[in-house]
Order: structure tokens, then sequence, then C-alpha cells
């Protein structure tokens, strides 16, 4: 790996990981609702500045209907799962869940025949479902049922995340990351708009409130998601997608040093099964058949 590549890598675990912290905050200031919508809209106005001092030429192609799709999952669901979860289980839970994308992803992947499941998959499939099983049976905290939400919730998004992607990679070929990434932002956040009427911003929020907010959706978004497919395109999606490994230590760790999340054995041992499973999913491991995983757009 490159120099630069490294770089980007280590950015991405640490801008990805560290993001859970960031997210608490922008939740309290202004409701998980509120974090959803705002933060999608300053990423995607973030990127359109970016490609207005570049002098882009956007090409959003003929459809609209694509770009929606990958909106209502990739970034609505996605993003609406993980300001709804984050509060209630706590970082640490919330990024280790994160890290189940790419089962959910072979799933997919395997029922629209983008790619065949293999049974160093199916292995990993198998073993990732019972680390799931031990982080959330198992937890350091009393089993309540807002807790139980949340963990739903943050499957639900690592759910979304799967399937935006892959629906993102069927139907939007040819269209640049850029505008994909753009498309998916705004109308994502257009579409969780309303729910603020429901979840409205619950006080006038402070300077720092609107820093971390500005942080999080062009730090943390915008910026991450233009280092991630310029990676892609250096080292390839299956060992750029491993970055997921990295941000769920970082945030692991940000959430036992920074927040005094308690963590059990029972869901240290589940973590590592997850990523022992994705890391078999991704054909990280020195056996069997690498997948020929496609890039998410």
């Amino acid at each position: 790996m490159k120099p630069r590549d490294l770089a980007a890598y280590l950015f991405l675990a640490f801008a990805w990981g560290l993001s859970f912290l960031v997210l608490l905050h922008v939740v309290h200031a202004f409701g998980w609702v509120g974090a959803v919508t705002l933060r999608s809209f300053v990423a995607g106005g973030t990127l359109l500045l970016f490609a207005a001092l570049r002098r882009r030429v956007l090409c959003f192609g003929p459809r609209r209907w694509p770009f929606i799709i990958v909106g209502a999952t990739t970034v609505a669901g996605q993003l609406i799962g993980l300001s709804y979860a984050t509060p209630r289980i706590g970082t640490a839970m919330a990024a280790i869940l994160v890290a189940a994308i790419p089962l959910f992803s072979m799933v997919i992947a395997h029922l629209w025949k983008l790619e065949p499941m293999r049974t160093q998959g199916l292995l990993g499939l198998v073993s990732g479902t019972i680390g799931i099983v031990l982080l959330v049976g198992f937890p350091a905290v009393p089993i309540t049922p807002d807790f139980l939400f949340g963990c739903t919730a943050s499957l639900l998004s690592a759910f979304c995340a799967a399937f935006g992607s892959n629906y993102a990679s069927r139907h939007l070929q040819g269209i640049g990351s850029l505008e994909v990434t753009i498309g998916a932002f705004l109308s994502g956040a257009l579409m969780t708009l309303p729910l603020l009427l429901a979840v409205p911003v619950p006080a006038l929020p402070s300077w720092t409130d609107l820093g971390a907010l500005v942080v999080l959706g062009s730090g943390m978004s915008a910026l991450t998601y233009v280092t991630y497919f310029r990676l892609v395109a250096s080292i390839g999606a299956t060992r750029a997608i491993s970055v997921e490994f990295a941000v769920t230590v970082v945030a692991v760790l940000v959430g036992a040093l920074a927040l005094n999340e308690p963590i059990a054995p029972m869901q240290m041992l589940g973590a590592v099964i997850i990523v022992a499973g994705c890391a078999l999913v991704l054909g990280l491991l020195p056996f069997g058949r690498k997948p020929n995983l496609k890039p998410v757009a």
C-alpha cells in the first residue's frame, strides 16, 4: 500500500470511528431526526460546493428513481438507524453492529446474482450471525426494550447500507461517485425533512452544536466519501471496505476510554466472531478464493 493510500485508510478509520462520538453530540442538540436531515443537507451542500470549486460538470443521467432508492436506504435508512441507536446502545455496540454490513451485502449480492455465494462466504455469514447473537444476547447492561429497539435500529441501519450499495452498483452504473453521493445525500435529506414535524429540534442550538454538525456533515460524511471512493479506485473495493474493521476498533476504544461504556466478555467474543465472519466474506483471510466485490457507489 502506497503512503498516500495508507494515509487515506487511516483517515477513514479515525474519522468514521470518531464520528460516533460527534454523532452523540449532534443527536443531543438536534434530535435524532434533525441530526440525519441537517447532516445530509450539509454533506450534500459541501459536495456541491466542492464540485463548483473544481468546476466539475455534474451529470446525473436521465433517471431519478435510483437516486431516490439509494437516498432512502444508504442515507435516510442508515443514518436514522445510527442516530436512533447510538444514544441507546452506545458507540461501541453501534459500531460493532455496523461492521455486519458486509454480511448483509453478501446475501443481497447473491440473491440479485451480482456475485456467487461461496463456501468461505457462507462460513462468514454463519460466524457473523453467531457473533451478533452473542453481542446482543449478553450485554454488560440490562436488556431493556430501549436497548433491544436500539440494537434492531442498528442492524436495520446496516441492512439499509448494504441494500443501497448493491442497488447503486446494479442501477447506477456509469454515474460518477460524486453525483451518486450528492444525489443520495440530498434526496435522503428531503425524505427525512417532514419527520421534523414529529421529532422537532429540542432547543435552539449553540455555536458549538452548529460546529459539531458541520464537522459531522462536511468532514465525517462528505470528505470521507470522496476519500473512500478514491481509495477504492487505488487499492480495490475488497481492501478498502476492510476499513470497517478499523472503524470498529476506533469506536470501541473511544466508547471505552472517553465515555466509559462497559463491554461484557461475551460481547467481546461476539465482536471478534463478527470481524472474523466479515473477513471471511471479504476474502481477507489467507485461504479460500477472494470474492469479486464491486465498489460501493
